[in-house]
């Protein structure tokens, strides 16, 4: 069974952009068909001006295809990543969000396997915060909250956030970049596992993975 799994992300100045890739490469990895998609950009130009770097990363990622509503409606589970803004999502991810009222108000969001990343400049700059903010969102539309969990040691390395992974971009961050990059590609790979099972109607007991049918027909127990 092939799944799809969107990545639909925000990125000012790259570091979400990378760690969107990583996270669709995990999936990849675990054979589902991806869809790395960034949303539009908000800002003026003026404002991307006064930033180097976020100007060479808004004049590169025009090649990356740009989010719609319809992304959403294709894919079997769904992965969102944004910078931190003051421990919420930044505004262009949530502007994207807000379009999917016409989706959550006919169900097909529901039961949808879900996960979020994020980065901050500092370690305790409002990663976790604005993980849980989306994962407000995603309680909204019914989805399945699938976060990586203390489950792997990719985890671990860099820094230990359960809830989603997330990248430091300032000067303590440097050493955690390509830690981060592995926890994203395992909560990649780790959402396309989870949404294979689920489709499939199997279930993980002790380790291993088995099929509960009821009257001939799978499903989940």
């Amino acid at each position: 069974m092939t799944v799809k799994i969107a990545v639909i992300y925000y990125s000012a100045t790259g570091t979400v952009h990378e760690l969107a890739q990583a996270v669709a490469e995990g999936a990849a990895s675990a054979g589902a068909r991806t869809r790395l998609r960034r949303v539009a950009e908000l800002a003026p130009d003026s404002a991307i001006d006064q930033n180097p770097l976020w100007r060479r990363h808004a004049d590169a990622a025009t090649g990356i295809a740009q989010a719609a509503v319809e992304d959403l409606a294709w894919a079997d589970a769904l992965a969102f990543g944004t910078p931190t803004r003051f421990g919420t999502p930044a505004a262009q991810l949530k502007q994207f969000i807000d379009q999917a009222g016409g989706l959550w108000q006919d169900g097909d969001l529901a039961d949808k396997p879900v996960t979020a990343f994020t980065s901050a400049f500092n370690r305790h700059g409002g990663s976790e915060a604005t993980l849980l903010s989306l994962a407000n969102v995603f309680y909204h539309w019914g989805a399945l909250i699938v976060p990586p969990g203390f489950t792997d040691p990719a985890v671990y390395a860099a820094g230990g956030n359960p809830y989603g992974t997330s990248a430091v971009t300032g000067p303590t961050g440097d050493g955690l970049r390509a830690a981060a990059l592995d926890a994203a590609r395992y909560q990649g790979r780790r959402l396309a596992q989870i949404t294979t099972r689920l489709l499939a109607g199997t279930r993980v007991t002790g380790g291993n993975t088995r099929a509960a049918e009821a009257e001939g027909t799978p499903q989940l127990t």
